[in-house]
């Protein structure tokens, strides 16, 4: 099996926030306790966290799953519920997230960068919040919301100061082998590498030495940037170099001139990022050690990774390379993630089978109550559905006499001349999700 994986998928689910409790407070010589039901914690948040200690992908092939703990049910004597623990999934720096319809939503490209990929729910109120001069006792507390759940696209783009870019069997993996620890398949035929490998290259005496990075990307075809051939899905491996390395083949057996092969690689770059040709870049000739005639191909270097001919000098060209190309770029900007709350604002949306549908956070709460069939939690709902501007969102969306209306798991028929008080108090209570707590002393 590959040790490495470039492209994965991950479900993300954040934890449930916990249900209210409703309790009412019963003590020796206390004739009338009040309620006393706490509130539900939150649930845990997921985040995904750019590390340098990850390497690939491959953890989110088997075991693409990441969960936030839900948050804690409230209980009695306004004892609230612990908030679940949030979850942070380890990345490797430089993976860009993407949602379902392949937009990026996040690109984690330095360490340390974090973005929040599921929002845990929040915990419903206990029967305690609702106490007013109308309700002295009220018996119904809020459910937790659901956490946020979703699937992801993953996707890594290598971060390497220096990408190696050649045909299939020009010598990239043997050269990558030759000047660092890196130890890539290495073969006599073309596609070895199935996979791209980084390689730390350090140039110089100890204590004074340039170390800079070197990704091995596979073999690229004429028509690599539409998908033909395999190095195709490892193009994006190249975006992120500082400085490009364009391997040539001298040997006899490389099928086509070193400038055919320039012209198929610089074509198959500018088609797939045309701002890759803007990117410094070194023009060299591999295998000379088996070259079929003196000169370097008319290369600007002619090395052999075998012999070690002209490797110090590309080291050398390189590290210059890659230095200026470091001083050239400013401080990088870190784009600074906001993390807005969820929309407040009442919107009604229409169904395809014509019904109305009520969206809002504040409007799936007001009716996200553990017992619908309470009089005291039917008067909330219509008092707080009223304050929200509820009705009349929907009048402005063209809602008739006989039109379902869906609010949450709330169902009913909306009728203009009794309008939406008495719609609610007749439709029939939704199930709950999950039901109420209650504590000591329930009976009033």
């Amino acid at each position: 099996m590959s040790g490495f994986a470039d492209e994965a998928q991950v479900h993300v689910k954040a934890g449930n926030g916990g249900a209210g409790a409703v309790s009412f407070r019963r003590e020796a010589h206390v004739s009338r306790g009040g309620p006393d039901g706490g509130d539900g914690g939150d649930g845990g948040d997921v985040w995904l966290v750019a590390s340098s200690n990850q390497a690939s992908l491959l953890a989110f092939r088997d075991h693409p799953h990441r969960r936030g703990t839900d948050g804690k049910h409230g209980q009695g004597k306004r004892r609230h519920g612990s908030r679940g623990q949030a979850l942070d999934v380890p990345v490797p720096v430089g993976t860009v997230v993407r949602g379902p319809d392949g937009a990026v939503l996040a690109d984690l490209a330095t360490a340390g960068d974090r973005w929040l990929a599921g929002a845990g729910g929040r915990g419903g109120r206990g029967n305690a919040r609702f106490l007013s001069n109308r309700r002295r006792a009220p018996a119904f507390a809020e459910q937790g919301e659901a956490g946020e759940e979703r699937w992801l696209d993953l996707e890594l783009k290598l971060l390497a100061d220096v990408a190696l870019v050649g045909l299939p069997n020009s010598g990239k993996s043997t050269l990558i082998s030759r000047i660092s620890a890196a130890r890539p398949k290495v073969a006599d035929y073309p596609f070895t590498t199935l996979e791209p490998h980084l390689g730390v290259v350090r140039v110089g005496r100890p204590g004074d030495e340039a170390e800079f990075v070197v990704a091995d990307v596979p073999g690229l075809v004429e028509g690599a940037a539409e998908g033909r051939g395999l190095g195709h899905r490892f193009l994006r491996h190249v975006e992120r170099a500082r400085a490009l390395v364009v391997l040539l083949d001298l040997s006899p057996a490389a099928g086509a001139s070193p400038a055919d092969q320039e012209r198929i690689l610089l074509a198959e770059l500018g088609r797939y990022r045309p701002e890759l040709l803007e990117r410094p870049r070194l023009v060299v000739g591999s295998k000379l050690d088996v070259a079929s005639g003196p000169g370097d191909g008319g290369t600007a270097l002619a090395i052999s990774a075998v012999t070690g001919a002209g490797i110090p000098e590309l080291l050398a060209r390189l590290a210059g390379m890659v230095a200026e190309a470091r001083a050239a770029e400013a401080e990088p900007a870190r784009s600074i993630v906001i993390h807005r709350p969820l929309s407040e604002e009442i919107e009604v949306a229409r169904a395809d089978d014509g019904s109305f549908v009520v969206l809002g956070r504040p409007a799936l709460r007001a009716v996200a109550l553990s017992d619908l069939t309470d009089h005291d939690a039917v008067d909330y709902v219509q008092h707080r559905l009223r304050r929200l501007g509820v009705e009349r969102a929907l009048v402005r969306a063209g809602v008739r006499d006989g039109d379902v209306v869906h609010l949450g798991e709330l169902s009913f028929t909306y009728q203009r001349d009794d309008g939406i008080d008495a719609a609610v108090a007749q439709s029939p209570p939704p199930r709950a999700r999950r039901g109420g707590r209650r504590g000591r002393g329930d009976d009033r």
